[in-house]
């Protein structure tokens, strides 16, 4: 079983990777936490899938379960579906010595570690990502956060999980379209390292293909997230290298009003930004390949939006009237330029036409 260990300041937690994990949840969560009550927070589509040998496991082991849905999708990650988690903690009377545990993807996680980190001003939760969006990215790394209707993501905190757990064969019961955007991430984070990790994915040209090798995709992408948030919890530094493709991506995916996934906007914006800083070296034709191997979008009319710039301007990443711009010299080799907003907007305008 590869495990990763996360080693901060404050904190050390476990991401456990393999294959059947599923089956052995209460033996895991017996490890780290005492006999409690736990709030099982899943949601409508990945409920009905896993919830019943979760729950059964977990009561085995003597916790006391609660199970809390919420609907499935990205509008359930708001303030209004947090006080709705936040009031049925309280009619179970929960309190600092229970936890929470997040049974699904990327909403799931982020909404849970959200609630589980303000309710009382905190308490424990577990991540079992079931998506490989969640998997590799959104369970790892304490980001947790909310959507505002100005964009994604813009409250929230940084709070660690005391344990994750993933199950590889979980995406197995995946609709091809949410394996594939999860694969987008993976391919950013081999294009940053490079190497290896990057040799592994040239060799990816199916779907099925991404479920073969999923395992080692899993514990390569972890392996180097762990090390970049170990190196940088507040996401001040270092960490911002894992918002490649994510500068334009999002700005695109908030343009989009959900007809594209999270990860098929990133797709989007690792080419856009790519041939915004187009180097000799050729790396939109290199990511482009990769990804449309796998039928991840690399182009979208919303590029050429007005809009693109406005949406833009509302990430929280930026500084000020400064923006910090993740792009690649060449694939392993990724650099962090920080740029007035104004001169990015002309360098933008000058390229959207061709994007």
């Amino acid at each position: 079983m590869p495990t990763i260990s996360v080693n901060l300041t404050t904190q050390k937690y476990q991401i456990k990777i393999e294959n059947g994990l599923a089956t052995s949840i209460g033996r895991e969560v017996q490890r780290v936490w005492s006999v409690r009550k736990i709030a099982l927070v899943t949601d409508t589509i990945v409920g009905p899938l896993y919830q019943a040998q979760i729950t059964e496991q977990l009561t085995q082991a003597g916790f006391q379960v609660t199970v809390l849905t919420i609907p499935a999708g990205e509008s359930a990650k708001s303030l209004e579906q947090a006080m709705s988690l936040y009031e049925a903690l309280l009619t179970a009377n929960f309190n600092r010595s229970d936890g929470l545990i997040a049974l699904g993807g990327g909403v799931v996680g982020d909404l849970t570690g959200f609630v589980a980190s303000t309710y009382m001003r905190g308490l424990p939760f577990i991540q079992i990502p079931t998506s490989l969006l969640a998997q590799v990215d959104s369970s790892v790394g304490g980001k947790t956060a909310v959507d505002l209707p100005a964009g994604k993501n813009l409250v929230g905190t940084f709070y660690q999980p005391e344990l994750v757990l993933i199950d590889p064969q979980m995406l197995e019961t995946l609709p091809q379209r949410q394996l594939v955007t999860g694969y987008a991430e993976v391919v950013k984070i081999a294009a940053l390292v490079g190497a290896d990790f990057w040799n592994l994915v040239q060799q990816i040209e199916s779907p099925t293909a991404i479920l073969d090798k999923a395992p080692e995709l899993i514990a390569r992408s972890i392996a180097y997230k762990a090390q970049i948030v170990m190196a940088d919890v507040q996401e001040s530094g270092q960490r911002r290298l894992l918002n490649f493709g994510h500068t334009i991506g999002h700005a695109v995916e908030s343009l989009a009003d959900g007809e594209l996934t999270h990860g098929e906007a990133v797709s989007i914006g690792l080419i856009a930004i790519s041939r915004l800083f187009e180097q000799p070296t050729q790396i939109a034709a290199q990511l482009q390949t990769v990804l449309e191997r796998v039928g991840l979008p690399v182009t979208h009319p919303l590029l050429q939006s007005p809009a693109l710039f406005e949406k833009i301007t509302h990430d929280k990443k930026n500084q000020g009237a400064l923006i910090n711009i993740v792009y690649l010299k060449a694939i392993g080799q990724p650099t962090i330029l920080q740029l007035p907003l104004t001169q990015f907007s002309a360098q933008l305008k000058m390229k959207q036409r061709s994007f």
